[in-house]
């Protein structure tokens, strides 16, 4: 298998099964036993695809005789890699991208198809710089109109379209070093020595970007516990969430990154209790923390929103990390985008009963720290200013950002990726009175 045939594959999962774009890739990528090289190739021809959607077809819609509703599925997903190709990436030629659609279409579809693939593969390549510009932001960022709608509710004109792009950028992964197995310049000096091209996050000390890696697992320095995959946004949360050695934490919505980066920041002293309301996310958790040589996590399921009357004011800090709409992270997610948005709609209720819940677990002179991967202000500043309205006994407390980094805060900040190098990201941090 090449990484055309890997990525048509994850895009037929995706349409087929409702798979996640992250999760289909990988699956093909294993199956297809690709080198880095070409798992690379096959990532970046799926999710360009994705990111793209709506402004492919607005384009293949001028090159295609029959209306792209009319087609086979199968060859709308394959006209779509094919266009991606010869519209956004300069270095495969058109005659590769044209003939293996055509030898796609024989194999998925039928030879009769093959033919309109050709013909229109071609014609889209020969008008290429005469084809017409979309006008409107939905289709030129290929996010659909109810979620720009929604976007806009919550940002100016000018940070949304700057928004709409960065999710069409191609992000890097971020790699943080773990103080307890490396030192940062140990994971550089072996992120050279695996040949893998990695720079230092601008404003985040021992955090490195990297792409082109392949699958991350399969890395001896990710194998060994030295680095853990988590983006700059959620490890500022834990930093400004002040954990420190001998506390007694609960990050209360865990799936881990969160617990791992406290963890570390506490050198591995007193205690955390990570918690999750899916039993197999405990394994997980356990597992990836004996990984990174974290020997004071306890994991446990049960969920955030229920009270613990056995955990009240016990928690010198607790991480409220809850679950949102994610529309923060849709440069790394694509297909968020094209999800249905009415779910979203009752998050703020969960959110609220969360954070009414947890709160409780608080000691007096404690800190609480609510955040969330949304830009969605519903979910952010109308949850967490509202709470502290309504319970004086918490308060706003400002915290430090790392040097490199604009982002003032009275104890509450929003991250967008153009501004910060970051996932859109929702930090808040209060403190209970003593």
């Amino acid at each position: 298998m090449n990484a055309r045939t890997t990525a048509l594959s994850a895009l037929i999962a995706m349409r087929r099964q409702d798979a996640w774009a992250d999760g289909a890739l990988k699956d093909y990528t294993a199956r297809d036993r690709l080198d880095r090289r070409d798992a690379a190739l096959a990532a970046r021809l799926l999710y360009g695809v994705v990111q793209n959607r709506m402004l492919l077809d607005f384009y293949l819609a001028q090159a295609v005789a029959s209306p792209l509703t009319k087609l086979q599925p199968v060859v709308l997903d394959i006209l779509r890699l094919g266009a991606y190709q010869i519209l956004f990436l300069d270095k495969i030629p058109v005659s590769a991208a044209v003939n293996e659609a055509v030898e796609q279409t024989k194999t998925y579809a039928n030879k009769r198809a093959a033919g309109l693939v050709n013909g229109s593969l071609r014609t889209l390549a020969r008008r290429k710089d005469e084809l017409e510009k979309p006008h409107d932001l939905a289709t030129k960022y290929s996010h659909p109109q109810p979620l720009v709608d929604c976007l806009r509710a919550s940002m100016d004109e000018e940070t949304l379209e700057a928004f709409l792009a960065a999710d069409n950028d191609i992000p890097k992964t971020a790699l943080q070093a773990n103080p307890l197995k490396a030192s940062a310049e140990q994971v550089a000096a072996a992120l050279d020595e695996a040949g893998i091209a990695c720079e230092p996050h601008p404003w985040l000390p021992g955090c490195f970007l990297v792409s082109g890696t392949g699958n991350l697992e399969s890395l001896p320095l990710f194998q060994s516990g030295a680095v853990y995959v988590q983006d700059a946004a959620a490890k500022l949360a834990v930093l400004a969430s002040g954990a420190a050695p001998g506390m007694r934490v609960l990050d209360c919505c865990a799936a881990g990154g969160k617990s791992f980066a406290a963890a570390m920041q506490m050198e591995n002293t007193g205690s955390i209790l990570s918690c999750d309301l899916h039993a197999h996310k405990i394994s997980l958790i356990e597992k990836n923390a004996a990984r990174l040589g974290i020997s004071i996590l306890k994991a446990e399921q049960r969920s955030a929103s229920e009270l613990d009357p056995a955990l009240e004011a016990q928690f010198d800090l607790v991480i409220a990390d809850v679950p949102c709409s994610g529309l923060g992270v849709i440069r790394k997610k694509p297909d968020i985008r094209y999800k249905p948005l009415d779910a979203i709609e009752s998050l703020p209720e969960v959110q609220r009963a969360i954070l009414e819940t947890v709160s409780r677990y608080v000691k007096p002179g404690g800190a609480l720290l609510y955040s969330t991967c949304t830009v969605r202000k519903e979910e952010n500043e109308a949850v967490a200013l509202p709470f502290l309205q309504a319970h004086p006994e918490f308060s706003l407390e400002p915290f430090p950002v790392p040097d490199g980094l604009d982002l003032p805060n009275e104890g509450y900040a929003a991250l967008l990726p153009h501004k910060h190098a970051a996932d859109g990201f929702f930090i808040c941090k209060l403190r209970k009175h003593a």
